[in-house]
């Protein structure tokens, strides 16, 4: 719900003299959410809404759809011709030296940019400084509710038993007739989400092998994605309750079907673990030391212990996202690889922590998902970190 003074609260905060949010025909879905406009209520021109430090905001909307922003508080400008549109901007404008919009310079982070170059380009002509408003999005995009922090963790305990389910169905399977499909784990998975009131906008990967080595892999069928007994295989998986607003809780773990691991198995993890951990505990310092925190330092920490190891090559992604109503949120990436994530890391917000080794063989990842609290604690949100390869039919 749109809070004029929680916006305001916000720019004094990030020291923003003023947040100018446009949209034409549906191109700024943040500018949409934060101005409560409905999906239904598109529109055909453009239309602005300037939200100032302090003081009144200012509506630009044009003739034919004057009453666009009729809901929000504010003095309205009407514009006809386009000579009309660039002065009512000069006017949003006027008097302020830093203008928040959704932009990225260089577009070095495009999760971000949803404002076009042109328009950007005019903003700027008027002689003020546009900035991103990628920590102002979050604010609304990625903060969460008490109730959602406490939908992640009921998600979170669900998708923990959804492994103890694959497990135990590989370890059947396997002794009883010799081995079980990739896409008979998944949907025994999707089965548990079902059955307990989750959703998930894609099924999980099961990836036995060479699959486990890529880390987008679809699960699929036929005689190579077979597990038997001395199979190494990776499950990546990700759900919600299917209740209004909630959160997503998103893991992954490895297993071996057998009664123990091989070294090269074990190694591989060892190494993938104590990135994973390396990142932990970044996080932890930064908050315990009361300083700020983005994305790409945790990309950073975790990425020099596989980096130290030998195997940076083999670290193909990212370290981490944010995980909020979508499993890959609006808000800070711990990311400084495909990008440089300078967004921070806000309170009341989740990420994902997801190191990976992915070889020709065989790919290892390690997911958690890591919550910081409005105290500032940092919570790994749900079930006890892996230490070792499951042996799966040792344990189940």
């Amino acid at each position: 719900m749109f809070s004029l003074s929680k916006i305001q609260d916000a720019l004094k905060q990030f020291e923003i003299d003023v947040w100018l949010l446009y949209d034409f025909r549906g191109s700024n879905v943040f500018a949409r959410r934060v101005l409560d406009l409905p999906d239904d209520q598109m529109g055909s021109r453009r239309c602005c809404y300037a939200i100032p430090a302090e003081g009144e905001p200012i509506k630009l909307v044009h003739r034919i759809e004057s009453s666009a922003l009729d809901h929000l508080p504010g003095r309205k400008l009407v514009y006809l011709k386009w000579q009309e549109l660039e002065a009512g901007f000069a006017e949003l404008v006027q008097g302020h030296q830093t203008v928040a919009m959704e932009y990225s310079p260089r577009n070095a982070n495009p999760y971000i940019s949803k404002v076009d170059a042109g328009t950007v380009e005019l903003i700027k002509s008027l002689g003020v400084e546009v900035v991103d408003s990628g920590n102002l999005i979050q604010l609304f995009e990625a903060v969460w509710t008490e109730q959602q922090w406490q939908q992640h963790l009921a998600a979170g305990k669900l998708c923990d038993e959804a492994f103890n389910v694959a497990w135990t169905f590989i370890a059947e399977e396997v002794r009883n007739n010799g081995s079980v499909e990739e896409s008979a784990v998944c949907d025994q998975i999707m089965n548990h989400f079902h059955s307990h009131n989750m959703t998930t906008y894609h099924p999980p990967i099961v990836g036995v092998g060479p699959h486990s080595g890529d880390c987008h892999y679809e699960t699929g069928s036929g005689d190579n994605t077979l597990i038997k007994e001395g199979d190494f295989v990776l499950i990546d998986l990700w759900a919600k309750m299917d209740e209004p607003n909630s959160v997503y809780a998103d893991m992954t773990r490895t297993g071996f079907v057998g009664e123990s691991a091989p070294e090269k198995y074990t190694e591989i993890f060892n190494i993938v673990a104590a990135a994973r951990d390396a990142a932990i505990a970044y996080a932890k310092a930064a908050f315990a030391e009361d300083r700020p925190l983005q994305g790409w330092e945790i990309d950073d920490a975790c990425r020099k212990v596989i980096e130290d190891a030998g195997y940076g090559q083999y670290y193909v992604h990212r370290t981490g996202h944010n995980i909020g109503q979508e499993v890959h949120g609006n808000g800070a990436h711990m990311d400084n690889l495909e990008t440089r994530e300078e967004r921070l890391v806000l309170p009341m917000t989740c990420f994902s922590v997801e190191p990976g080794i992915y070889q020709e063989e065989f790919g290892v990842r390690s997911e958690v998902d890591v919550f910081v609290d409005a105290d500032k604690n940092v919570h790994v949100t749900y079930g006890e970190l892996q230490r070792e390869v499951v042996p799966i039919l040792k344990d189940y």
